[in-house]
């Protein structure tokens, strides 16, 4: 009796794949799924006020691209565009000066990265109820220390050309310390090697720093840029504790404008619409962020 023998390399394929299933499972449920079903409600009428719903095809696409929504889409955008400018800015560039200041293997040294690095573990809505304190226009300790100088008090969060700038002041104090400690780790992989043979050749610091440190830090640089991007588009705790997308909208970000419309409005075929095109948005950035840069980063540390 003939016996087929069964390809080892199938039997390993099937083993790994078992042991990818149970993950698979979990994204297609918890991350696919919802994204489909986010899709399917687009295209309804479902208020959360009405017993039914129907679909009704591209009525709330037409609302949001040529409708009464396009104006708040496009204020939105504007918003979380400038928001993400402000954290990126801090993070990278701030980082990365930090990172320079504090590049010293020294116990005081260390205690003060600990110091700027602390924020980050704070929660944001405990330390967004902080900043409601700080930030306060008659009783802040900000507006206390202005009156020290002669300066006249601030209305941080109630005036529109100050209240972003307040939530940006919020993230850079817990962001500004993480940027930091990256760089510090990728700093401190780079060979001294290179740093040497510079310093022979006639290199001064400002030359290694932009010949040397800055593109060996390309990677990280990435890596910061991508995520810090990816988070500072989905603001949310801070914005809606400090300011709840006012005054005048003017602090209303992308985020906070599919939360008042799912659960202020009660209209959840809108916020669908809106979290899909904000979707869609943040993938096209991605990959493209991800192209631009695959000829531009050096990954030889």
């Amino acid at each position: 009796m003939n016996e087929k023998k069964i390809n080892p390399r199938k039997i390993s394929a099937v083993k790994d794949f078992t042991c990818v299933l149970p993950v698979l499972i979990f994204l297609a449920v918890f991350t696919y799924y919802p994204i489909v079903e986010l899709l399917r409600i687009s295209f309804t009428d479902w208020n959360l006020l009405n017993d039914t719903w129907q679909y009704v095809g591209f009525k709330n696409w037409n609302w949001l691209f040529a409708g009464s929504g396009n104006k708040y889409l496009w204020n939105s955008l504007k918003v979380t565009v400038l928001y993400s400018i402000g954290e990126l800015s801090i993070t990278l560039i701030g980082g990365m000066i930090f990172a320079l200041i504090f590049n010293r293997m020294t116990n005081s040294f260390a205690a003060m990265r600990a110091v700027i690095f602390m924020p980050k573990y704070v929660a944001m809505s405990s330390a967004a109820v902080v900043f409601l304190w700080i930030l306060n226009t008659d009783s802040g300790i900000f507006n206390y220390l202005l009156s020290l100088i002669g300066v006249s008090p601030v209305d941080w969060l109630g005036d529109r050309n100050m209240a972003l700038i307040s939530v940006l002041m919020l993230t850079g104090w817990r962001c500004i310390g993480y940027g930091m400690m990256v760089y510090l780790s990728a700093m401190m992989g780079i060979a001294t090697d290179y740093y040497e043979a510079a310093a022979l050749d006639g290199a001064n610091a400002v030359q290694r720093f932009f010949k040397i440190t800055l593109p060996m830090l390309s990677p990280t640089t990435l890596f910061l840029f991508v995520t810090t991007f990816l988070s500072s588009m989905k603001v949310f705790q801070s914005v809606d504790i400090l300011t709840q997308g006012g005054p005048y909208r003017s602090t209303e970000v992308f985020v906070y404008n599919i939360y008042r419309y799912a659960m202020v409005d009660f209209r959840m075929d809108r916020a669908s619409t809106v979290g899909i095109f904000f979707f869609v948005l943040l993938l096209i950035v991605t990959v493209a962020t991800m192209k631009v840069s695959n000829g531009n980063v050096t990954y030889d540390s």
